[in-house]
Order: C-alpha cells, then structure tokens, then sequence
C-alpha cells in the first residue's frame, strides 16, 4: 500500500493550494458517457462499513504523486478513498488531492476507455525516457492502488485487476461483477437508463446482490413512498366515512 512521503529537512512540502488544479493543455469538457459514468459511480458508492465523511471520491481531479515533480500529475476518470476524510482537514473541498499531504492512496481507481487512450490506460505504452510515469506505472508500483478498473462503453468490456505480490493481476475477464471487500460492495455491469440514456453502466451493488439506488431513483422511490401514504391516507379517510354513514342509519350521531 502507498506509504506516506517522509518531510524533507529543509524542503517546503506543498499542498493543493500550491499546485495548479487544471492545465491549458488539458482537453477541457469531456463527452457525454464520461460527464454521467462518474456520477452513477458516485451517487451509488455506498459502503456500509464506513460512514459517510471518512469517504472521499473524486472525478476528473488532479492527483499529484512525486514531490520532487511538481508538474506531474494524473487525472484519473473516477477514484475512491476510504478511512480518510470527506473534505479537506474536515473543512473544505479538495482543488486536487496531494498524496504526500493527504498521506493515503486511493482504494480503487476507475479509468473510462475512449478512442486514443486504450493503450494508457491498459498499460500498453513505453515510457519515453526523460518523460513522466505511465498511468498503470503510477497506479500500479507507485501508488500500489489495490484495484483497477478499467471499462470500455464501446463494446462494454470490463477489466478488473487486483495488486498482488507487486503488481496489477487481472481478475475472471468475462465476469459482469466484481467484489471488493474493503468497501463490502461490488461493482457490475448494469443495463438501464440514466438521465434518459439507456446504456450498460458500471455501477455498485450490495451484498444481497442488490443495485444501490442513483439519485434519479431515490427521488422516485421517494415520490412513490409519498404516494402511497397518501393513497392510504385516503382510503382510511374513506372507511371512517363509511362507518360514519353506517352509525348514522343506525340513528348514531358519530362523534366528530
């Protein structure tokens, strides 16, 4: 596991405040699939062995790895870390995350496969010398993260792979599912519609085999919650009715 960077005598460690949280070379908006795949990770991340402000996710945001390269950074798609905290020093949100100031590597980092980056993320490409770390170089030997995920909407395929005995080893390829028991959740293809796109989506389920909810759907079941009380509501209003109408034939006046 990433092991937190030891201060330096007489070198000035910097934070997020410090370091740039975006690049003008950056490409700047990224397309549909890759604006709503991390938020149907994230709205759907819920671990129940952690409660919620020890647990931070992230899309799309700076990750700064090596104090003596304060310009390299990686970006990943989608990212969680566990046993830490929600906001930065449990007070702000996070411009980038710092690992040398954070002190804690993400549990599981999700990279969304698009035209041109199938052999970064896979781990396909050489390094140039001179040149930053690879992404799989980063994940895998420096940062040691435990899984890696990467998933691919062109064709739906799903690769997981776990670190062992130092380094990334792929999981059962054809498998829809995969458990992670850090987090006591799993993580599957799921095909369905969200924000009225119907498309297979990586998403968390429980240990019952159970789709955790999208916000989309908490707010449905909320609003089929509320109706069905007031279908009840009614229908006991409408047995207090009846009985009132049966007293009265009867010759009772009821009590209001």
């Amino acid at each position: 596991m990433y092991q937190p960077i030891k201060p330096l005598v007489g070198k000035v460690q910097p934070t997020m405040y410090d370091l740039p949280s975006d690049y003008p070379e950056d490409s700047g908006l990224p397309d549909e699939f890759h604006l709503y795949q991390p938020q149907v990770l994230s709205q759907t991340c819920q671990p129940p062995n952690y409660p919620s402000d020890r647990i931070f996710i992230a899309s799309d945001l700076n990750l700064y790895y090596d104090l003596d390269h304060l310009n390299w950074y990686k970006r990943p798609d989608w990212f969680v870390v566990v046993d830490g905290t929600r906001l930065y020093r449990d007070r702000e949100m996070r411009q980038s995350y710092v690992l040398w100031d954070e002190g804690k590597s993400p549990l599981l980092v999700v990279e969304l496969i698009s035209e041109g980056t199938e052999a970064e993320d896979l781990g396909r490409n050489v390094r140039k010398l001179g040149s930053p770390p690879t992404k799989w170089e980063v994940y895998e030997q420096i940062l040691q993260v435990p899984h890696y995920i990467t998933f691919d909407e062109r064709n739906s395929e799903f690769r997981k792979f776990r670190w062992q005995n130092g380094k990334y080893t792929e999981q059962d390829r054809e498998a829809a599912r995969f458990w992670v028991e850090e987090l006591q959740l799993g993580l599957g293809i799921w095909h369905g519609f969200y924000q009225g796109i119907e498309s297979d989506w990586l998403r968390w389920y429980d240990a019952n085999n159970v789709w955790l909810p999208t916000q989309e759907e908490q707010i449905a079941q909320e609003r089929q919650r509320t109706e069905q009380e007031r279908q009840r509501a009614e229908q006991e209003q409408q047995k207090v009715e009846m009985l009132k109408a049966q007293l009265r034939a009867l010759g009772v006046e009821p009590e209001v």
